[in-house]
């Protein structure tokens, strides 16, 4: 009988991976996303079949909503928020040392509380919108017991920063008197914060809870059927197939399964904890260090928010914001990506080069050809998502008809035919993985409603265009210090969703003085409106990009210390080093700022200029990042090539917006000619030191032999 080919995937021991490693490596990613979700009851019985019930009933009926008949706006929301918050009392225990087996009384209690509160609001739902202002005694219990439920959820689920962050908020609107100047306000009734923050729709009801069920439960549902499908063998056989076998393969491989799974999934950490399970014992058996192989997998899995077709939960918040469809949102966020990706790319080449780490030597990989051949139609539910949303059907209904594709993809598999037990497992799943965002509907609510109430929005703005003085690049540098102080506390979701809020107002007027004190509307190709919704968009780009930080930026940094979980390595060495590799984070918000090519809104002959240029200087970014280019590079050369990388990125502008007539060709030319420069110095020095390219421990052996 003939061998059968090894994908490159499966464990073996010629690749440097083991079946204990993988065994173990996925045990620990198992426990950490287990601790980050403050681990959920084990419930049995009766308990397990009523949550299992709620968990059915909720996929199937958003499911109906999205893809069959649509119902009340009540309905819509209330429905997901009522059954999140009863399963969260019911799942999650209020302690850490409650029973773990079923839910004790209290917590039965709370959740017919949480369906009270929240089914008087859908019921109710008309005719407070008609006392809206004169609430009666029962409406202003009801807020009371509402708001405590938002905070009790929140704390159970997340833990306290993100509830005592919603708490501070609902204090600043009762003592807004006593606060300083620059936010004080005239400060409001216990009554009329509590009706306002829950009742109306822009409160615990309003943006994040309609986004969710509109969309993100939605896709998160899809990557459960999609898991289960099997699909996501495909996203990790490719990837070996394209790159397992070039320098710092596994490393290549880790990159590019983050940005297939990154793409479909919500979270950075999931993420991490996902493809990381297999690829950093990859990496590290491979050569790279163990806090080198636990940064990798973080830093590229946090590209996965940037890239569509999902962007995590970011682009739909960004596109009911902006009023701008979301398949816009979806081809602007494309090519950002793409350079978000090629920077980690591009980084993990030269530091493999540097260590003389080579790809995995396996006669039996699959070729790309003999995987699209065997496995192709396993990319089929990305790409129905993909071409229904740009034929112009809403996201909801792209994923309904894509879950639905899962269960038919499935049966085209060997070993993972979805029949009624695995799709029973996947609705559950589906339902279970929705708590955790869930659980931030109330508070964010409350954050939301707590600045529409006192106006501290626009008091923020103000102190951002005070503290910068007008000075843009310290405007986004100000609003990347406040994500990521934000990001501490809060999930990145919620971080984007509050900064965006705040800031929005502040950075758009800026970026409007900046590109159109003068007139450059025309040479840009656009009319007055389409600028405007350029400086929003940009805006809110700038501000979800840094929403990102805090994921791989210490001294939080969850998905880097996931990384490290798994790669046994130092967290705050881990992190560092993330941070390291995910630099383009924080410069590609400023390319949004002087560049409307690159979220395409300029002719298309500068379009083109601007993607081509920024490639180069992502490369040359990279280079710089690395300090190293055919060779380590020294102080004279990385100091050439830092030149050159801020003359091709910056001013990464068309020609006039600031006043200058130089041709972007010219500019292009001049920091072409810096890294020229640099590759006949490095070539020159190899030859006077052929040394200089070797790995560098073996560099550092010689050298001590040299000095004994």
């Amino acid at each position: 009988m003939p061998q059968e080919k090894n994908n490159g995937i499966h464990p073996d021991p010629s690749q440097g991976q083991t079946p204990e490693d993988t065994a173990d490596t996925e045990k620990i990613a198992e426990e950490f996303a287990k601790k980050e979700q403050k681990t959920a009851r084990d419930i049995k019985g009766f308990w397990y079949w009523l949550t299992a019930g709620m968990s059915a009933f909720m996929v199937l009926f958003y499911f109906y909503n999205a893809g069959v008949h649509p119902v009340s706006a009540q309905y819509h929301r209330g429905v997901y928020v009522a059954i999140t918050f009863a399963m969260v009392f019911l799942l999650f225990p209020m302690r850490a040392r409650s029973r773990k087996d079923r839910p004790g009384i209290f917590d039965m209690i709370l959740a017919l509380v949480a369906i009270f509160v929240v089914g008087y609001w859908m019921v109710e739902f008309e005719a407070l919108n008609y006392r809206m202002g004169n609430e009666n005694q029962m409406d202003f219990i009801v807020s009371t017991l509402g708001i405590f439920i938002s905070l009790e959820v929140c704390r159970r689920v997340l833990g306290w920063s993100l509830t005592l962050t919603g708490t501070a908020f609902l204090l600043y609107c009762y003592f807004g008197p006593y606060m300083p100047d620059m936010i004080a306000h005239r400060g409001f009734s216990f009554e009329r914060i509590v009706n306002h923050v829950y009742l109306k729709q822009e409160g615990v009801f309003g943006i994040m809870a309609d986004v969710l069920v509109s969309y993100v439960i939605l896709f998160i549902f899809f990557g459960s059927f999609l898991k289960k499908s099997g699909a996501g063998q495909f996203f990790l056989d490719l990837p070996m197939a394209l790159a397992g076998k070039t320098t710092g393969g596994p490393a290549k491989v880790s990159v590019l399964a983050s940005g297939f799974f990154g793409s479909i999934s919500g979270s950075a950490i999931a993420n991490t904890v996902t493809t990381g399970a297999f690829t950093i014992p990859l990496m590290k058996k491979a050569g790279f260090k163990p806090h080198v192989a636990g940064a990798i997998e973080p830093a590229a899995s946090v590209g996965g928010m940037f890239m569509p077709p999902i962007m995590g939960a970011g682009g739909f918040l960004m596109a009911e914001m902006t009023g701008v469809p979301y398949v816009t949102i979806m081809k602007m966020a494309v090519f950002p990506a793409i350079l978000y990706f090629l920077a980690v790319l591009v980084m993990v080449h030269f530091e493999a080069k540097r260590h003389g780490i080579v790809g995995i030597d396996d006669p039996d990989q699959l070729t790309v050809r003999e995987i699209l051949k065997n496995e192709w139609f396993m990319s089929l539910p990305l790409i129905i998502i993909v071409a229904l949303m740009l034929m112009k059907y809403s996201p909801g209904y792209a994923a309904v008809l894509a879950t639905g594709s899962c269960v038919v993809v499935s049966w085209f598999t060997r070993d993972k035919k979805m029949g009624p037990k695995q799709i029973w497992e996947a609705l559950l799943e589906g339902a279970r993985n929705t708590l955790v965002i869930g659980a931030t509907v109330g508070v964010i609510g409350i954050i939301v409603g707590s600045i529409a109430l006192t106006g501290i929005g626009l008091r923020f703005s103000d102190m951002i265009l005070s503290f910068s003085g007008g000075i843009l690049p310290l405007a986004i540098f100000l609003i990347a210090i406040a994500s990521l102080i934000l990001g501490m506390g809060v999930p990145v979701t919620a971080s984007y969703l509050i900064v965006a809020v705040l800031a929005v107002p502040a950075m758009s007027s800026m970026l409007a003085m900046h590109h159109y004190g003068m007139e450059t509307i025309s040479q840009l190709g656009l009319t007055q409106p389409e600028a405007a919704a350029w400086t929003l968009l940009a805006s809110h780009m700038i501000i979800y990009w840094f929403s990102q930080d805090s994921n791989i930026t210490p001294p939080v940094c969850l998905a880097a210390y996931a990384g490290s979980a798994l790669a046994n390595s130092d967290p705050w060495k881990t992190g560092w080093t993330s941070f390291k590799f995910a630099k383009m984070i924080y410069l590609v918000p400023f390319l949004f700022a002087y560049s409307p090519g690159l979220l395409l809104n300029a002719t298309p002959i500068q379009i083109v200029s601007t993607f081509l240029t920024c490639i180069l200087g992502t490369i040359t970014f990279s280079m710089v990042t690395m300090g190293y280019f055919k060779c380590p590079t020294n102080i004279l050369e990385w100091t050439i090539a830092a030149i050159g990388t801020v003359i091709l990125l910056f001013p990464r502008v068309v020609p006039g917006i600031t006043g200058m007539e130089i041709p972007i060709l010219a500019i292009d030319f001049t920091a072409i000619c810096f890294f020229i420069l640099v590759y006949i110095l490095q070539t020159l020095r190899i030859r006077r030191n052929p040394t200089l390219v070797l790995p560098l421990a073996e560099r550092q052996r010689l050298k001590k032999l040299k000095t004994a």
